[in-house]
């Protein structure tokens, strides 16, 4: 919200209150009310009357920022909810009252038709809400209808890309669109952890709940919690999977295994791993980088250098330059389940290689040694995985 608008919005607020404070001070609704003392004058339950006002006012304005942040589908399914449990409330209200006054007195009549109308109108709303986003609203055409029938783009979050955390910051960034679904079972899973005496586990659970601090603090980013539950599945992938097909919703996680099982049930995932390989910088065979070799590798005079975003960088003949700079020829480029690999030589050694690749005395050398080199990328490869 613009931040002229958000001064708008307070100095109607205050407004508001001020209004509803006089009203209440003029009006004077407390003035025969046998529950103050008798002392008090008319003045004084003016002022008391005012302040009454001005505490319902407030309470109002609370009501008021809470349904701001409710979707339409949520408002318009708990105002159904409310308006068939009072009229639920009224009906049974009518049986009550025609009951004759020996069976039930009349103080119990009022009492009872009281008590019932909020136990029917209080579930009618918690019910019509929490159902509320199952309602399409395009089927009641108009302002409603939707025009170019774009599907329901909803996207289920699970515990593992909650406690990441870098869902929160490509969703600020503004690529992830659509409405991020928190299911309340997730939200139990996130607090047991949160609670777990495990420190390790417990300052994962609070990162997670920081985590959907912020989402919700965003007002850029639509987020909803769903009551939707399946009892009779324990496992929360599995439910996660099963509130994906419902909704029609993409999963995001960073978890492999959820990410193949839900392939396999149909059901569309989005993988932040996945996306934070695909955002690393191309290198294409041929081209020169500058790396810091780190360690030694697997194989016989290997050195093993790492680029800034975590890429493994495996250099032919570097081993005699491990802590120190060195220029690289990449050779190749693979990708695998752990991530992106590259390989390469030195700069220095491109030249000779080029010369010798022209003898004609040798003109099988190069083939034999590129076979050699795709043979220990490959042994590199398993060990890793």
């Amino acid at each position: 919200m613009p931040d002229g608008m958000k001064l708008d919005v307070l100095i109607i607020r205050i407004g508001f209150v001020v209004l509803l404070a006089l009203v209440g001070y003029l009006l004077n609704p407390l003035a025969r009310t046998t529950h103050l003392p008798e002392t008090f004058g008319r003045g004084t339950r003016q002022f008391i009357s005012g302040i009454f006002a001005a505490l319902i006012a407030a309470i109002i304005i609370g009501f008021e920022m809470r349904a701001r942040r409710a979707s339409l589908r949520t408002l318009i399914g708990a105002a159904v909810g409310s308006i068939l449990g009072i009229v639920g409330a009224y009906l049974i209200g009518m049986l009550i009252s025609s009951q004759d006054i020996n069976t039930v007195p009349g103080e119990m009549k009022v009492f009872s038709t009281i008590v019932l109308a909020f136990f029917m109108g209080y579930i009618g709303l918690m019910v019509g809400a929490a159902k509320g986003e199952f309602l399409d609203l395009s089927a009641l055409g108009g302002i409603f209808a939707d025009k170019n029938h774009v599907k329901r783009d909803y996207k289920v979050l699970d515990t593992s890309v909650i406690i990441d955390g870098r869902i929160a910051d490509v969703a600020e960034t503004g690529f992830l669109g659509g409405t991020l679904i928190i299911p309340q079972f997730i939200l139990t899973e996130l607090q047991q952890v949160a609670d777990s005496p495990d420190s390790s586990k417990r300052q994962r659970g609070r990162r997670g709940l920081d985590m959907l601090q912020r989402l919700r603090n965003n007002n850029q980013i639509d987020i909803q919690i769903v009551e939707t539950d399946f009892p009779a599945i324990k496992e929360v992938d599995l439910k996660l999977i099963e509130l994906g097909k419902e909704l029609e919703a993409v999963i995001v996680t960073n978890d492999f295994n959820l990410n193949k099982v839900s392939q396999l049930r149909g059901v569309s995932v989005l993988n932040i791993n996945e996306l934070a390989n695909a955002l690393k910088p191309v290198v294409l065979p041929g081209e020169a980088m500058r790396v810091f070799i780190l360690k030694e590798g697997k194989e016989y005079n290997q050195g093993v250098a790492y680029l800034d975003d975590g890429t493994m960088v495996v250099v032919d003949n570097a081993r005699r330059l491990i802590g120190k700079t060195a220029d690289v020829a990449v050779t190749s480029v693979l990708q695998t389940t752990a991530g992106k690999m590259i390989f390469g030589r030195l700069w220095e050694e491109k030249e000779d290689n080029y010369e010798q690749s022209n003898n004609i005395h040798e003109s099988r050398a190069p083939s034999f040694r590129k076979a050699t080199r795709e043979l220990r990328q490959t042994t590199i490869i398993e060990e890793i995985e």
